[in-house]
C-alpha cells in the first residue's frame, strides 16, 4: 500500500491520522471504530490475524506509539507527530454529548478499574448511570462475540461507546461491535488512557505523555509487569526496517 497524501501516512500497511485531538473527534462524532494501536500490541500485526483484521478495518487510527513514530521519522526522513491515547481522551471528554447521561457506555477491564475510573468521571462532572457500564470479561484468543453487551448496547443506543480494555482485545472487540450492532456509534478503543487519570495505573502528567515518556513512568511503577513488555515490543523495530509502509506478510 503507498504511502496516503494529506491527513494520513501508511505505516506498516495501516493508515495513521495525522491530525490534532480534536480534529480526531471531530472526525468520530459520524461514528465508526477508532484504534490507538501501541508498540506491544502492534508488533503483532504479522502474526495475529484478528488483531490485523480489525485495525485493518478502522474507521480512525491514531499513531500514539512513541517508537513507531520515532523510527518512522528516522527510516524516512519523515516528521509526523504522536497523537497519544491520553491527549484523544482528554479532548474527547470535553465534549458536550459525552457528558450527557446515557449518552456513552463504559467497558471496564474489571469491578476495581471500573469503581477508580467512575469516581475520576464523577468528579470531572460526568455522572454514569449504573446500566452504561459493563465489565467485559476475560476475552480469548480465539473470534470474540459478546451478545450481552451486545443487547445492553442496543437497548440502550449510545452515540459513544468507550472500551477501556487491554490493547490487543479491545480493538477485535471494537470490530465485533461495529459489524453486529444495527447503528453505527462512535466505538474509541483507548486502553489504558482512563487508567492514567483516574490513578488505577501510574499518572502521566500531559509534559510527560507530550515528550513520549509514559512507557517509562509505567515501567518504573510496575517494573515486573510492564518492562518485560515492552522489551518484547522491540520487534516492532523489525517489523518498521523491513516493510515499512507496506503491511507485513501474515505468517504462524
Amino acid at each position: 500500500m503507498p504511502p496516503i497524501e494529506g491527513d494520513h501516512r501508511a505505516i506498516l500497511g495501516l493508515n495513521f491520522f495525522l491530525g490534532t485531538a480534536i480534529q480526531a473527534v471531530e472526525r468520530m462524532q459520524a461514528g465508526g471504530l477508532l484504534v490507538i494501536p501501541a508498540a506491544p500490541a502492534l508488533k503483532d500485526l504479522g502474526t495475529n490475524a484478528s488483531y490485523r483484521e480489525a485495525l485493518l478495518n478502522a474507521d480512525l487510527t491514531i499513531a500514539d506509539s512513541a517508537i513507531m513514530v520515532m523510527v518512522w521519522n528516522r527510516l524516512q526522513h519523515d516528521s509526523i507527530k504522536r497523537l497519544s491515547g491520553l491527549e484523544y481522551l482528554r479532548e474527547l471528554l470535553k465534549q458536550p454529548d459525552m457528558r450527557q447521561s446515557g449518552n456513552c457506555i463504559w467497558i471496564m477491564a474489571g469491578p476495581d478499574s471500573a469503581e477508580r475510573n467512575l469516581v475520576w468521571l464523577a468528579g470531572q462532572g460526568i455522572t454514569v448511570p449504573e446500566d452504561c457500564v459493563y465489565t467485559a470479561p476475560m476475552y480469548g484468543q480465539e473470534e470474540i462475540a459478546d451478545d450481552l453487551l451486545l443487547a445492553q448496547i442496543e437497548r440502550i443506543r449510545p452515540e459513544h461507546v468507550i472500551l477501556t480494555i487491554g490493547g490487543g482485545s479491545q480493538e477485535r472487540l471494537g470490530l465485533y461491535l461495529k459489524r453486529n450492532l444495527s447503528y453505527l456509534p462512535a466505538i474509541h478503543c483507548i486502553g489504558a488512557a482512563i487508567a492514567f487519570l483516574s490513578g488505577d495505573q501510574v499518572r502521566i502528567p500531559a509534559w510527560a505523555d507530550r515528550s513520549y515518556l509514559g512507557w517509562l513512568y509505567r515501567c518504573i511503577s510496575e517494573p515486573k509487569r510492564y518492562v518485560p513488555r515492552y522489551w518484547e515490543a522491540r520487534k516492532l523495530l523489525y517489523l518498521l526496517v523491513h516493510y515499512r509502509d507496506r503491511l507485513p506478510v501474515p505468517h504462524v
